[in-house]
């Protein structure tokens, strides 16, 4: 999700909530975040996007606690935060990294990549969904999607009209029409891997 998650919260009664929510403490979830960040795959995508001239700081991945129903978000410029109180699992995180790297690559990649753009928009999440692991549908079953056949696809799709039509550029006819246009490209456009992981 590459637009700007809702403000986090700083107080105390934030930590609370998270717990009473099931999410995470931020101090556990920048724990988790620092495990995430030895897997292979995270490792990989730091290395291609510091192979592609975008180290990533110290502080680039950030631990924080959202409003609203976001696990994470990529800002440009900023890094990337990820929702501690809507996260669970090692395996939460990793893949809301994973995703948001996605989105850091190709704003490195693409000089003039425009967040506002409703088709720029919809490429990146198209990409970041369907590289990402996000629609494995063994993540669909947990979701409650059972689509045998065709899930991922569908899957990818729904996430993307999610993220874009959050956008307050993007209309959902606007999200829509621009995911439809860029579908083929962006689906197809594996890099940095060389194929759908």
């Amino acid at each position: 999700m590459a637009e700007e998650p809702p403000p986090a919260g700083s107080s105390s009664s934030a930590a609370a909530a998270a717990a009473a929510d099931g999410g995470r403490a931020v101090k556990e979830c920048e724990k988790m975040i620092q495990r995430s960040l030895r897997t292979p795959m995270v490792r990989f995508l730091k290395e291609q996007l510091e192979k592609a001239g975008c180290a990533l700081g110290d502080n680039f991945i950030k631990a924080v606690n959202c409003d609203g129903q976001v696990s994470g978000g990529y800002m440009p410029g900023l890094g990337i935060v990820v929702c501690s109180n809507h996260m669970e699992l090692q395996d939460d995180v990793n893949q809301v990294v994973i995703h948001e790297l996605i989105h850091a690559y190709d704003e490195c990649r693409a000089a003039n990549l425009d967040w506002s753009n409703c088709a720029h928009h919809a490429c990146s999440e198209i990409r970041a969904g369907h590289l990402s692991g996000d629609c494995h549908y063994k993540r669909e079953l947990l979701r409650g999607y059972m689509k045998i056949r065709g899930h991922e696809q569908e899957c990818v799709r729904r996430r993307v009209m999610k993220s874009v039509t959050a956008n307050p550029h993007c209309s959902e006819a606007a999200a829509k029409d621009a995911m439809e246009a860029v579908w083929d490209v962006c689906y197809n456009d594996t890099k940095p891997f060389d194929r759908a992981p």
